[in-house]
């Protein structure tokens, strides 16, 4: 994981890149969310609690939308911008993003069940994955879904032989590797050859070439995705640069109208995290489409891109309570504080896949202790249970305390699980001063009631 960062200056600092905009702290040091205590939250929703602010994830789904609006306009074009399910996805904030202009893009049936009975419009979905089957593939075109990304051969073939049985054409778009890798990590690059998704740029003529065949499919544009969490513009460049290339190929045959060159912009987790603005990598990535476009002489496609981190990860923090502390020599001579709450891998698993980095601060009061380096673990059966890897918080953090880490609006809830039979979190919005459960949180009974070898009623007492 992490090196070992700098002691702060203050331990009790909100950076302001990390948290959200309406993160403050009161008279008595505590954290205010959103207009509410970190502690008011904790006594009404109790912990651990994933709570999201509606305001910042609408100001965002906003501010995105008219970045590339304004980017592509710059070139006479359209832009979609489609928020990826796959980040976060609940009806209310399928409901949010689709108030504030976005189109919503889904990688399975139940991503699409969702976002349908929270009232997307069907038009405005977009509908990916490398093995969506033949009742996923039904279900999306009997629906009206906009768009469906093909991932390979066989899907071609799937979804032609459903379209034509059910009468429809249905409009397509190939995913594409550019062989573009994204500074990230292994499991979050998704462009390069040696991996499960899409089409090389060698083998996707002749898929197009199939599709032109069908008549129950209309090809309508390329896909791209080179991974997740990427500061800068380079990477996307560079796979516009290639994606055109291919695009004025199959452009001689037939009209190529849309060019889908997806998401993967990445936030702040922490202080030294510096995200590129959004206008800047939409104007940077509209700029070298059209660059490469003028070179061959071709007419520029319309613009869609998939954000999703960048629109709701800095809405997010999860509170949690400190239970135990404990202080382990290094060999180095220094000390670490083993900080353990009450979640853990279960409701954020993003720092035992890919060793994500988060921060965190005591969220109840503030503290004139000094900084110790603390490693923030969970509760769960595992050494790998890491919550916050390197941390600085006050010396003083003791059981009790309530402990907030913020930044995971993205990808902890569409994560979670229920290791080592944890039940998982609630998850409230807050907005206006008030707050509200979006996702009702699970208890043990729950998951009892799921077992099919259990006879008699659940527990009593242990909810």
């Amino acid at each position: 994981m992490s090196t070992r960062p700098d002691a702060p200056d203050d331990a009790n600092e909100l950076v302001e890149t990390v948290w959200p905009s309406s993160a403050t702290r009161d008279e008595r040091g505590e954290i205010v969310l959103g207009g509410i205590t970190a502690s008011a939250l904790r006594e009404e929703f109790g912990t651990p609690l994933w709570v999201v602010d509606e305001d910042a994830i609408r100001a965002r789904a906003r501010q995105a939308l008219a970045a590339f609006n304004s980017a592509a306009g710059r070139h006479g074009v359209d832009a979609r911008v489609y928020y990826a399910g796959k980040a976060l996805l609940t009806a209310e904030v399928v409901r949010w993003v689709t108030q504030e202009g976005l189109a919503v893009d889904v990688c399975t049936g139940g991503e699409l069940a969702l976002a349908l009975a929270a009232g997307a419009e069907p038009a405005r979905l977009g509908f990916h994955g490398n093995n969506k089957s033949a009742y996923e593939l039904e279900a999306a075109v009997a629906a009206g879904v906009g768009s469906i990304v093909i991932d390979s051969p066989i899907e071609i073939e799937r979804l032609a032989a459903i379209a034509e049985r059910l009468g429809i054409n249905q409009a397509v778009l190939i995913r594409v590797n550019s062989g573009v890798h994204a500074e990230t990590h292994d499991f979050l690059a998704t462009a390069h050859e040696d991996q499960k998704f899409g089409f090389t740029l060698a083998d996707a003529p002749a898929a197009v070439a199939r599709i032109r065949e069908l008549s129950s499919l209309t090809f309508i544009g390329l896909h791209c995705h080179i991974g997740s969490q990427i500061f800068g513009t380079a990477g996307f460049e560079e796979s516009a640069a290639r994606l055109i290339e291919l695009h004025a190929e199959l452009a001689e045959a037939a009209p190529v109208p849309v060019l889908n060159l997806g998401g993967g912009f990445g936030i702040a987790y922490t202080a030294s995290d510096q995200p590129t603005p959004i206008e800047e990598l939409a104007a940077g990535i509209a700029d070298a489409v059209a660059r490469e476009c003028e070179v061959r002489g071709i007419a520029m496609p319309n613009l869609a891109f998939e954000p999703g981190r960048t629109i709701v990860g800095r809405a997010g923090v999860t509170l949690y309570e400190v239970g135990t502390t404990k202080t382990v020599n290094l060999e180095d001579g220094a000390t670490r504080l083993y900080v353990s709450v009450d979640g853990g891998m279960s409701d954020n698993a993003r720092p035992a896949l890919y060793g994500a980095q988060y921060s965190a601060r005591l969220a109840s009061r503030i503290s004139d202790a000094d900084p110790a380096l603390v490693r923030v673990v969970g509760k769960h059966c595992e050494s790998g249970d890491i919550v916050v890897d390197a941390e600085y918080l006050p010396g003083d953090v003791a059981p009790g305390d309530l402990l907030a880490v913020p930044a995971t609006g993205a990808y902890c809830f569409s994560l979670a699980s229920n290791y080592n039979f944890v039940p998982r979190p609630p998850m409230v919005a807050l907005r206006g001063g008030e707050a509200r459960v979006i996702v009702r949180g699970e208890t043990i009974n729950d998951l009892l009631s799921r077992d099919a070898g259990l006879t008699e009623s659940p527990m009593e007492g242990i909810a």
